[in-house]
């Protein structure tokens, strides 16, 4: 069966027959292989080969008591296990709702709406259903001490999060319709441009339309930490746009810094946290390590892997929602739709991992190039380990999922640092 079947079985004034068998063709696995393919190769591609400095072993015992090591473990792998479960409760869902298909005879209120209708609704069967999954996290983080907001606001920041979720779906949904409207068998080509031109919106109006719903920016003001940006800055040869201070201390405890945006909106986020709880050698690496990804242009790395993985991911999305979803209604088309990108998504995903931590180490070298501190180095990442209750070692398997370096894997990068170039005096 070709794509063009996904929407042609049932249509009014065709068979009026709903073919309900969720039969998966031999080939749609070799889509699946070769978009984990074609992802590999965009890894290979765009992957740094310079910059960086291979770490040394070093003991997780060196840098951390036994009680933190367990403590973090304990806290970490509790928050997996509800993560996997809340994975698993999702794609029963849209199984479930996959399995009761029947013919609608309702009236229709239009494909495009119905498919906008279907892709919000499933949106809030999703979140509804995990909604316990994510009350005992939250239970867990507040009982370890890393959460800070009361319930009302969680609740208030959550349902936040539904309604742009729902609506993100709900225009998805329609999008697809459509574009299979205009462009037949051949849609998801058009779609995979889209997701890369889609991404490129997000990263430029995320941080002045997204972010301001969760959290308050306040641009830094003059003074030391803002001076030494600036300083910084210079010395690594970016224009590093705005610097902006996040109260990130309103929900939790743990610090970080990020960089975003694209063009006009391109920024420097400090967490408050990190601000006030780290010293100033400290604080000046985590910014020469964000200078680091805007001196490399990361955020445009990422997404030209987006740009080079897309097409191949949007086939194998494609050819598995064919065989899930055999009918003419928007509704029924959804939930495949949905079930097939994260069955997609979810390999690929862990080898755009790959690239994330090769960037994340090639920051790390970058920074203690920049500021020439080992030993601070050292003590940040032990300290924030403790604040963000992170494993600092965890085993091989679980850091495929990681988008960093482990904390092990960091310090043994600033320890190989410090035997090639010893700390400033």
């Amino acid at each position: 069966m070709r794509i063009g079947d996904l929407f042609s079985g049932g249509f009014p004034g065709r068979s009026g027959v709903w073919d309900s068998g969720l039969v998966v063709r031999p080939r749609v696995p070799v889509r699946l292989v070769a978009a984990v393919a074609v992802a590999e190769v965009a890894v290979l591609l765009l992957r740094p080969r310079r910059g960086l400095i291979e770490p040394v072993p070093v003991e997780v015992g060196a840098y951390f008591s036994r009680a933190e090591i367990t403590r973090a473990r304990d806290f970490r792998r509790g928050q997996l296990v509800l993560g996997g479960a809340s994975a698993l409760v999702r794609g029963a869902v849209v199984m479930a709702v996959l399995g009761r298909r029947r013919p609608s005879r309702r009236r229709s209120p239009g494909p495009l709406v119905a498919a906008a209708l279907a892709g919000a609704r499933l949106s809030a069967m999703l979140e509804i259903a995990s909604l316990p999954l994510s009350v005992l996290a939250r239970r867990r983080s507040l009982k370890v001490g890393l959460a800070t907001d009361t319930w009302g606001r969680w609740a208030g920041d959550l349902g936040k999060a539904w309604g742009i979720g729902a609506a993100l779906a709900g225009s998805g949904a329609a999008v697809a319709w459509g574009l299979r409207g205009r462009f037949g068998s051949r849609w998801w080509l058009p779609a995979s441009a889209l997701s890369v031109v889609l991404g490129a919106g997000f990263l430029y109006a995320g941080p002045v339309l997204l972010d301001p719903l969760f959290n308050t920016f306040t641009p830094m003001a003059d003074g030391e930490v803002r001076r030494d940006v600036v300083e910084l800055a210079r010395r690594a040869g970016v224009d590093v746009g705005e610097v902006y201070v996040v109260d990130a201390s309103r929900r939790t405890v743990a610090a970080n810094a990020y960089v975003t945006g694209l063009g006009p909106t391109k920024r420097v986020v400090l967490y408050d946290t990190l601000l006030e709880h780290f010293d100033r050698e400290e604080t000046r690496l985590v910014v020469a390590h964000e200078l680091a990804h805007v001196r490399h242009r990361d955020v445009l790395r990422g997404l030209v892997f987006v740009a080079l993985a897309a097409p191949a991911g949007a086939f194998a999305v494609a050819e598995l929602a064919t065989d899930l979803a055999r009918g003419a209604e928007a509704s029924a088309v959804v939930p495949a739709l949905a079930f097939s990108v994260a069955l997609v998504s979810a390999p690929v995903g862990l080898v755009a991992n790959q690239l994330s931590r090769r960037i994340e180490a090639r920051a790390d070298a970058f920074s203690l190039r920049l500021v020439e501190a080992p030993e601070p180095f050292v003590s940040f990442e032990r300290r924030i380990a403790v604040r963000n209750v992170a494993d600092p070692d965890p085993p091989r398997w679980l850091r495929l999922l990681a988008t960093h370096p482990s904390t092990l894997e960091r310090i043994g990068i600033a320890e190989a640092y410090r035997l090639v170039r010893p700390q400033r005096v």
